[in-house]
């Protein structure tokens, strides 16, 4: 049981890391990126090389299909240097070019128009993108931001045919064994704190948004499975859930209080924890309809 508690510092990269390997997360995201891919390949002239930024995501398994696709040049923009030296690592490994790693905060460049648009002429080589990935990364960027983000990002950022793909944990659940949920309730009952990120939402505001009304607005939501045989990983993961030490700082009790509620519901049953998450994309230039 302590073991669960002394895992609540765990460098984040690290949690990641435990959250790919053993849940269906990026391989949802890899079949929604598929998909987005697909609908660009038919709007795209075949012959031009495309371009894409992600935006911290940059050591999680989606890179190799990242890296794949877009031969032009691949932008990954991390706030964490242990993300990037994983990246680095692997372009001296494997040889893999054109990967440009980036460290910054994308909240400074994105939500400031100035700022976007010296780091599309400094940074992306004044020359636009074809997709703007926000996978799992919009949770570093108060929801009563987001309008101004992908605003700056759709009209200074990416080129007349393109695409945003955004993937967040759902906001809503009353499944005590999803992510959601226990997020809801512990940062609720400790830091009277409700999940307002709500990309569904924020979807249905975009549709009526007339600044966005030449682009296609799509939303779904998957359900995901995360099971690991070891405590001290499960943990590791749930504390990377409820943003601590980040953002909430449980105190020791609030900790142990967590750590026995994961291990007597999830970890002695050995039931899986769940993640129901949504993709929205945002299309532009697209004619057909677009796939999510």
């Amino acid at each position: 049981m302590w073991e669960g508690v002394r895992t609540s510092r765990r460098l984040m990269s690290r949690q990641s890391q435990i959250w790919s390997r053993y849940s269906h997360d990026k391989v949802d995201i890899g079949e929604r990126m598929a998909a987005v891919l697909r609908t660009l390949s038919r709007a795209v002239p075949l012959g031009r090389r495309m371009r894409a930024l992600s935006v911290g995501s940059s050591s999680e398994p989606q890179f190799r299909l990242l890296a794949a696709n877009f031969r032009g040049g691949l932008y990954l923009l991390d706030v964490e240097r242990a993300a990037l030296a994983i990246i680095r690592e692997r372009m001296r490994r494997q040889g893999v070019a054109p990967v440009y790693p980036l460290r910054g905060d994308y909240t400074r460049i994105l939500l400031d128009r100035d700022r976007t648009r010296r780091f599309l002429a400094e940074e992306l080589g004044g020359e636009r993108l074809d997709l703007i990935a926000f996978q799992h990364s919009l949770y570093y960027c108060p929801a009563d931001r987001w309008g101004t983000l992908v605003k700056n990002a759709f009209d200074l950022l990416l080129r007349p045919t393109g695409a945003i793909h955004c993937v967040l944990m759902s906001a809503h659940s009353d499944d005590r064994s999803t992510t959601t949920w226990l997020y809801n309730h512990f940062a609720g009952k400790f830091f009277g704190h409700r999940n307002d990120q709500d990309l569904r939402l924020f979807g249905r505001t975009l549709r009526r948004d007339r600044r966005f009304a030449p682009a296609q607005v799509l939303t779904t939501t998957d359900r995901v499975h995360f099971f690991v045989d070891e405590f001290a990983a499960l943990m590791s993961v749930v504390w990377m859930v409820l943003l601590y030490p980040s953002v909430h700082p449980y105190t020791p009790r609030q900790r142990r209080e967590i750590t026995q509620y994961v291990y007597r519901r999830l970890f002695a049953p050995r039931k899986p924890l769940w993640q129901d998450q949504d993709h929205l994309v945002i299309y532009r230039g697209v004619r057909d309809k677009g796939l999510i």
